[in-house]
This record gives C-alpha cells, sequence and structure tokens, in this order.
C-alpha cells in the first residue's frame, strides 16, 4: 500500500509543523524544568520522625509508611523464647534451588517451596541463597510482603549476624530518602514523560504517512530512534514499578505500551534485568556480559563457562575469537543493530514452556502487534530501498540507548560465581555513573546515575540525583571507589577495555577441549 500522493511535501500538511512545533516546546520542558531534583532538598524537606521505638520507614505503593522492624508474628515467636538459632556456616549449606534460605535482618527464611513462584523470576533467589539478602529485600518489596507473606518461611535467627558500619550508614540513607518522601512518584513527572513520548512518536508517523519527501522520511526515522530511547527510560521504570509502585499496574501498562509501541518484551527484560542487578558483572551469572561470540569484556570470559541464565555453555570458538579479537571496531555497528537481537529474545522466552510468563496471552498479542504496525507504516514509503534505509537509520540510531546501557558496566570489575563484598560495595565495585548537568537528564533517562539506581532501584527516577548527593558522602566516608565520568570518557574508558580483551583473544590458542582458551584462566572458568 503506498498513499504518499495524498501529500507532495514536507510543508503542505499544516498539521506537522505545529508537531515539530509542540515537539520543540516538548524538549525545552525536559531539559529545564522536567528533570532530576537537586541535592539540596535533601536539606530543605524535613524527615518525619520514626515515633516508635524499634520502628522503621518502608515503602508501599510508593509511600512511606512506619512499620515495626519485625512482623508481629516472627516478634512472638522470639518472645517465647522458642526459636531455633543456626550459624552463618549452616545457613550457607542451603544454597540450591531445591533448598534454599535467605538471611533477611539476621533471621533465617526457608523459601524453597516459592522459588518457582516468585514475581522477579526465582533466578535471584538462587543467587542469594543461604547468603544475606537483606538489602535486596528492601530494595524490591513493599512492606506489606515483610507483614503477610516472609513470616511464614521464618525458620531461626543466625547467631553470628552483624552488621557493619557502611551497610548500617547505607541503610540509613534509605530511611532518610522515605522519610522525606522521596520514594513517592511525582504524577505530574511522568505526564510531561507522556506527553514528550506523544511529541515524538506522532510528528515522526504523520511524516511518513502525508509526505512525499525522502529527506522528512529519514528525518522521521531519527524521530522513531528518538522515541524508542526514551520510551525505553519510561518502561525501565515501569519495570522496576518505580512509577505507580504497584507491580501489576506497572507490568500491565509497560506491556501494553511498551511491547506495543517498542516491540520488546517487558516480562523478558524484568527477568534479566532483575538477574543483573543482583549478581552484576559475574561472569557465570549476570546476562549483560555474556555476550559471546560477539564481545568479551574481560579475559575471564575466555575459555568454557556455563551460563546460570541462558542454561548453556558459552566458549570461545574459533568464530568467537575471531568477532571478539575486533570487537572495539565492532562495538557502534553492533549496539545500532542490538534491537533486532532483543526482538527475537522476547519471542523465544514466550516460546518457552517452562518458562512461566505473567498473562502470557497479552504478552502474545501485544507482541504481535508492533510488527504489524511498523509494517503497515513502511508500506506508505515508496521503495523497497528507503523502506530498508528507514528501518536501519531507525533502529541504528536508537542503538544510543544500548551504548548507555553499557557503558556503566563494561569498564568496571568483573568476577567469578557470586560476589563476596557486602551489597553496597558489590555495587560500587561493578557500576559507574555518567556525569552530565541538570538539562542533559532528559537523553540519559535516569542511567547517568547508575549506582544510584543499582543500591535504590524503586526510587523514581526523578530522585536519583538527591540521594547521588547522599552516596558521595557515604563513598567519602568509607573511601570508596565512587566511579563518574562524562558521556565520552565513560565511552573512551568502555572501548579501552574491550580493546585490552581483544588484544589478548588473538593470542589464545586451541585447547584439548576444542576451543580457544587462555592457561592462565583455564581452572577458573571450568566452573559448571
Amino acid at each position: 500500500m503506498n498513499t504518499t500522493g495524498t501529500s507532495t511535501g514536507f510543508g503542505e500538511n499544516a498539521s506537522f509543523p505545529l508537531m515539530m512545533v509542540s515537539l520543540a516546546l516538548s524538549l525545552v520542558g525536559q531539559a529545564f524544568y522536567f528533570n532530576q531534583k537537586e541535592p539540596r532538598i535533601w536539606n530543605t524537606v524535613s524527615p518525619k520522625v520514626i515515633k516508635a521505638s524499634g520502628n522503621v520507614w518502608r515503602e508501599v505503593f510508593g509511600k512511606e509508611v512506619e512499620v515495626e522492624a519485625q512482623a508481629e508474628s516472627i516478634k512472638k515467636k522470639r518472645d517465647s523464647g522458642l526459636v531455633k538459632t543456626y550459624t552463618w556456616a549452616e545457613v550457607n549449606k542451603h544454597n540450591t534451588k531445591e533448598d534454599l534460605w535467605l538471611v533477611i535482618d539476621g533471621g533465617a527464611y526457608d523459601v524453597t517451596s516459592f522459588v518457582d513462584r516468585h514475581p522477579g523470576g526465582y533466578r535471584p533467589l538462587l543467587h542469594m541463597a543461604g547468603r544475606d539478602a537483606t538489602d535486596v529485600m528492601a530494595e524490591y518489596h513493599p512492606a506489606n510482603v515483610y507483614e503477610k507473606m516472609l513470616p511464614k518461611f521464618f525458620k531461626g535467627d543466625v547467631v553470628d549476624y552483624q552488621v557493619s558500619d557502611l551497610l548500617a550508614d547505607y541503610r540509613a540513607i534509605r530511611q532518610g530518602l522515605l522519610s522525606r518522601g522521596l520514594f513517592e512518584t511525582s504524577k505530574g513527572y511522568y505526564y510531561a514523560k507522556y506527553v514528550w513520548l506523544a511529541s515524538i512518536f506522532i510528528p515522526s508517523i504523520c511524516g511518513v504517512v502525508y509526505s512525499s519527501s525522502s529527506t522528512v522520511h529519514m528525518l522521521c526515522a531519527l524521530g522513531l530512534a528518538l522515541f524508542w530511547q526514551q520510551l525505553a527510560f519510561v518502561g525501565h521504570d515501569l519495570g522496576h514499578s518505580s512509577v505507580s509502585h504497584c507491580r501489576t499496574t506497572d507490568y500491565y501498562w509497560g506491556s501494553m505500551f511498551g511491547n506495543v509501541l517498542g516491540g520488546i518484551s517487558l516480562y523478558w527484560w524484568k527477568l534479566s534485568h532483575n538477574t543483573h542487578h543482583v549478581t552484576c558483572n559475574s561472569v557465570e551469572h549476570d546476562p549483560d556480559i555474556q555476550h559471546l561470540p560477539v564481545f568479551a569484556i574481560t579475559n575471564k570470559l575466555f575459555g568454557r563457562f556455563y551460563s546460570s541464565f541462558h542454561h548453556r555453555y558459552f566458549e570461545t570458538d574459533a568464530i568467537a575469537r575471531f568477532l571478539v579479537s575486533y570487537q572495539h571496531y565492532l562495538f557502534y555497528p553492533i549496539m545500532g543493530l542490538a534491537r533486532f537481537n532483543l526482538y527475537i529474545q522476547g519471542w523465544i522466552l514466550l516460546f518457552t514452556p517452562n518458562e512461566p510468563v505473567p498473562f502470557r496471552n497479552m504478552q502474545f498479542v501485544t507482541m504481535a502487534i508492533f510488527p504489524m504496525w511498523i509494517g503497515y507504516l513502511l508500506s506508505f514509503l515508496p521503495s523497497w530501498e528507503e523502506r530498508i534505509a528507514f528501518l536501519l537509520l531507525s533502529h541504528f540510531f536508537a542503538g544510543v540507548l544500548h551504548v548507555q546501557i553499557t557503558i556503566s558496566h563494561f569498564s568496571m570489575d568483573t568476577f567469578h560465581g557470586h560476589h563476596t563484598e557486602d551489597w553496597i560495595r558489590h555495587q560500587m565495585a561493578t557500576t559507574m555513573n555518567v556525569s552530565c548537568p541538570t538539562w542533559m537528564d532528559w537523553f540519559h533517562g535516569g542511567l547517568q546515575f547508575q549506582l544510584e539506581h543499582h543500591l535504590f532501584p524503586r526510587l523514581p527516577r526523578h530522585n536519583l540525583r538527591v540521594a547521588r548527593g547522599q552516596v558521595l558522602l557515604l563513598a567519602e566516608k568509607y573511601h570508596l571507589n565512587y566511579v563518574e565520568d562524562d558521556f565520552i570518557n565513560a565511552n573512551i574508558r568502555t572501548l579501552t577495555i574491550m580493546k585490552k580483551t581483544a588484544l589478548e583473544a588473538r593470542k589464545l590458542k586451541k585447547g584439548n577441549a576444542g576451543f580457544y582458551e587462555s592457561a592462565l584462566f583455564d581452572g577458573l572458568n571450568a566452573q559448571g
């Protein structure tokens, strides 16, 4: 179908210039008004005082609530004096999917029966098995989970449980954010984001439908790329339940609009992203650094290792060795095409029968609508050459999103297995920020405060700059390695580490197992 004859040029449709004006005005609003709050709000907003001794602040639907630190039913068991006690050594043994214990605020919980029903998937639970999950629990779950769900899994207390001064201060920051109401989402902020998205999407579509100019069509491809990048930021917030703070509501609307307009499965992203947060930069466990055969950000990936996310082995075969050897040249071209891979990953998940996908039918329908409307839009273009150019241009420039995601982790520390440090040291070792002025916050969509986001994933994006101020003070107090660089230098850091690994890949020799390996890391990578 080709209806471009309905208009002979860019200016002949009177509504289109008006839409471009609306886009410009929206951009001004995003740059100078609807962005992150400044750190000074910490000093201007008085914290609410906890009234009862032993109470803490927790979050429900984005509202701070004062609750007892321990659920009533657990408190009664402890007061009875009949609670069993365990040592860390005993708890550490319960570290499999078939026997999975967590430690939360000094209590031991057997969640084995809940593993397959966990809304965030079984993987985050498995990666915290036999370990201290206090901070992961606090950052991902509202108050009602502590009171209504957690007590039934309570087994007893860990007698040698201790909290370091660093962790105590980190948890105090979270209490301060809650007491000041900073976990509360600004509805106006997101209404402005929806207007901003509409002001990008509508002109991009109308320019294709109503104009016969090839120049306009390519400009619309760039507009669509910008729309997909900005849509992903809102989808990211919905995926973390940091918009309405209701998991079902955010998941529903994220799927309806994200899947339909963006084509990337929100649930696939949640499974991958939740695992990434908990196992950030783990060779065997973090899917965000498992990109063989095209990328290897560290020589720890050479040889052969088993991915607990993908349930298969990765190895440096001849193809991987060749591609990784030139990965610093291939980085941007592959980032420009990465979106096509994400479409495929979503469909693979939907056709995987043993993966429990909430609202699977809705996921199927919403995912199927995306290629339909994209195909129909392309039918308005006059030739196959222009259609291919439009598709490639829109996807390539949308790839700036993938660059933004990777530069916060690719140049940071990587490790085998599970990180032995506490939650905050783990995130600081594996995550870096991208510095920018406030008027550029719209471009980075909150990803510039990647460290603060990893520490407080349900904190609304517009308050991350406030959290940054507090985390910086914490890093100074404990001499922590707080890494932050501007966008250009962050890209240079990433390319530098990729070039270093590429040069090492060229030296790999084929081992007896049939794949290319480094003798130094051969033993380490032989983990199953």
